[in-house]
């Protein structure tokens, strides 16, 4: 009698169980789909905001290389060459395009329709090719940011002009240069080719490419060996008692601890104690590396714990000491995990702005770097600089930055990820 009671519940119980699973189910790939859907949504901003800055407005101009202001003695010297007037060559040409400007003012916004970088531009042409000199030539220059807003329709032309950064008068002028097709709209290779300006236009991450480059550099050499190391001994050689649970809670710990702190304290150390340079490289590389370091000690620590103990066993059964079973036969079987680890830390530290805000490599820094203690900033340092900048060419600006930092971040994740299918053994 009571098994049948109790039958007769489970059986009545049923369907409310198995609704219960399936709005489980439901709510479970709910989860997923919101979660794709913005991580959508956020790529699909980006991509809209930045891609623009991948081009790059260019105007046509039948330059003059005057002898007299490029090179009067005929000398041919490249540090004369250097000294010649090339934005008075730029000038002219406006004038002899628009010659029926006559006022200050209005010679003042036609010369703002032009970068304020096309002088050098026409001495990296004349020092690569000195026969330019006594030549007209009809050259195509950048133009400043408002002009390539205007001709990527993030100006708008509606309105009246005093709530416009371009005016009307410029407005004209734009409309005769690409009535006669002298507006062309070409691959921005600025961007990729050279630091940052203050000018949107001339503008690139090289410079902060190669600082992120050397920071993570002297990240990984510092982090990865003693990481490897410090796993090693906490796992196979530490002896089990309480001073070593207490390592083992501060590194767990330390894992968590907020980023900035870690800023704070290559401060006080590295800059304040030991004096190394300011806004180097180096210095952002060792505060990354001791923020990266008790990830790659955890993920160490993981990987020789998923060596069956057997692989030890049989080599210290054949003879080999405890160290030669360790590293001659756990560790190459655990570095693939060790690796694993160390990239996905390496990818964390590629995205920290906080630690090196503290250092100083929020610097305004024009030259690309050469080495690892030159001054420099970093991917995500440039995108909080440009970000924080008024004109509305750096807003695309930033967006094609946060498009290259997501594009290294995807390679270290997508290299992290073969290399754990590629080593990776199943016990």
């Amino acid at each position: 009698m009571t098994d049948s009671v109790t039958m007769q519940r489970i059986a009545a119980s049923l369907p409310s169980r198995h609704r219960a699973n399936s709005r489980l189910k439901y709510y479970g790939l709910a989860a997923i789909c919101a979660a794709l859907g913005f991580l959508a949504l956020m790529l699909v901003v980006i991509v809209a905001e930045g891609s623009t800055a991948f081009k790059q407005t260019t105007i046509a101009l039948d330059v003059e290389f005057d002898p007299q202001k490029i090179d009067p003695k005929g000398t041919s010297d490249p540090e004369v060459i250097r000294k010649g007037d090339f934005q008075g060559l730029v000038k002219e040409s406006l004038r002899r395009a628009f010659p029926e400007v006559k006022g200050r003012q209005d010679k003042r916004e036609l010369y703002s329709m032009v970068s304020s970088g096309a002088g050098f531009e026409l001495r990296e042409m004349v020092l690569n090719d000195p026969s330019l000199i006594g030549r007209t030539e009809t050259v195509w220059l950048l133009a400043s940011d408002d002009i390539d807003m205007v001709a990527k329709g993030r100006i708008s032309r509606e309105g009246e002009s005093e709530t416009r950064r371009v005016s009307d008068q410029q407005l004209g002028w734009y409309d005769d240069l690409e009535a006669v097709e002298r507006l062309d709209s070409r691959f921005n290779k600025l961007f990729f080719t050279s630091g940052d300006s203050r000018e949107p236009e001339l503008a690139g991450v090289l410079g902060a490419v190669m600082g992120s480059f050397y920071a993570l550099l002297v990240c990984l050499l510092l982090a990865f060996p003693l990481g490897v190391m410090a796993s090693i001994y906490l796992e196979e050689f530490a002896p089990k008692n309480k001073w070593t649970e207490l390592i083992e809670v501060n590194i767990n710990n330390l894992a968590a601890v907020p980023s900035i702190v870690f800023g704070l304290l290559g401060l006080a150390m590295f800059l304040g104690l030991m004096g190394l340079p300011r806004s180097a490289p180096l210095v952002g590389g060792m505060v990354l590396a001791l923020m990266t370091l008790p990830t790659i000690v955890i993920a160490g620590r993981a990987a020789i714990k998923a060596v069956p103990p057997s692989i030890k066993q049989g080599a210290m059964a054949l003879g080999a000491s405890p160290v030669q079973a360790v590293f001659q036969q756990v560790l190459p079987l655990a570095m693939p995990g060790m690796l694993t680890g160390t990239i996905i830390g390496m990818a964390q530290a590629l995205g920290e702005s906080a630690p090196l805000l503290m250092i100083g490599m929020v610097a305004f820094i024009v030259d690309v770097p050469s080495s690892v203690v030159d001054p420099a900033t970093a991917l995500p340092v440039q995108v909080y600089i440009w970000a924080d900048s008024p004109e509305r060419a750096f807003v695309e600006k930033t967006s094609a930055a946060i498009m290259v930092l997501l594009v290294f971040l995807m390679c270290m994740n997508i290299l992290a990820v073969y290399l754990r299918k590629r080593f990776e053994k199943s016990w």
